[in-house]
């Protein structure tokens, strides 16, 4: 076998698949096992290291077993070195257990009474390794009709539409906390300190063009006042932020320039700018803007709402 195998294809070939196994097991990320934990080199290094060690020994043992054997054992080592893989022993034998043939002069024992135009039959057993499989693949189709048909399991259209369920179930949950996928169905409003100043640089350094540095309007809107022409509110504002304002007149899309965090972070302050009342805003545009969704006053402490009054 080491013949047909030889010390510089088999060390290579093992160590190569221990290291292939190594960083298959190895959670390492983006980076080579070998090179993110230094104790991964430290390892193969030993180990092709002891690989090598054992393949000398092992020669020097086999030389030294070579040189205690008789002239005949000699002999006939020799003999077993020089035949071909196939002429060799453990060939012969692998061969034989997998397909279970007679040797050519045993042929006379199997030839059947059937004879078409001077081809006759030889009453050979099937190899093994075919018997097998067929067995195997018989108890595989009686499996897997009982459960596929009779047991009503799963078939791939079903399991598709289900995985496919339950990905949009874990995708909508990690939109939930994912900031840089955020949308104007998910954002929320910001109101700590941190946030709004780091809204508030993103409005001087982008928005203040058009908007001035107050809020109070130039090219762009008021907006510190009450009305809003594409709808206030955090979803809203994100949605204009994000896609851009009116065909022809509005402002950019700013998508792709910030991120949904940071389109998060300037709504936030621009709302915060409500009221703020900056010296000689420009005339206000739009419409009044109430939140529907967010309940009246008298409601939310537990009073009837006045029917009479009017929504903003």
């Amino acid at each position: 076998m080491k013949k047909f195998f030889p010390v510089y294809l088999r060390v290579p070939v093992i160590f190569f698949i221990v290291f292939g196994l190594m960083e298959y097991c190895i959670d390492s990320g983006d980076r080579a096992a070998f090179i993110k934990y230094p104790m991964v080199s430290v390892f193969l290094f030993v180990f092709l290291f002891i690989l090598i060690a054992i393949e000398i020994t092992l020669s020097a043992v086999n030389r030294v077993m070579y040189q205690l054997m008789s002239p005949e054992e000699k002999a006939q080592a020799d003999h077993e070195n020089s035949l071909s893989l196939k002429e060799s022993t453990w060939y012969k034998e692998l061969m034989h257990k997998l397909t279970k043939t007679q040797p050519i002069e045993k042929e006379g024992d199997l030839l059947m009474d059937h004879d078409y135009d001077g081809i006759k039959e030889l009453d050979n057993n099937l190899p093994p390794w075919w018997v097998y499989l067929f067995y195997i693949c018989v108890v595989f189709g009686v499996i897997y009709f009982a459960r596929y048909e009779m047991f009503g399991g799963d078939d791939q259209e079903m399991e598709l539409k289900k995985e496919m369920a339950q990905a949009k179930i874990d995708v909508d949950e990690y939109l939930k906390t994912a900031p840089d996928l955020m949308d104007e169905k998910t954002v929320v409003l910001l109101t700590d300190k941190e946030n709004l100043d780091a809204g508030k640089e993103i409005f001087t350094t982008n928005c203040a063009a058009c908007h001035r540095a107050d809020g109070g309007g130039q090219i762009g809107p008021n907006l510190t006042d009450d009305r809003w022409i594409l709808g206030g509110g955090i979803k809203n504002l994100f949605h204009t932020i994000t896609n851009g304002g009116r065909d022809g007149k509005g402002m950019i899309a700013w998508k792709g320039t910030l991120k949904p965090k940071e389109i998060q972070k300037v709504a936030s302050y621009i709302l915060s700018l409500q009221g703020s009342n900056p010296k000689d805003p420009k005339e206000s545009e739009g419409e009044v803007w109430a939140d529907d969704t967010a309940p009246h006053p008298d409601i939310a402490n537990g009073k009837p709402a006045d029917s009479t009054e009017v929504k903003k």
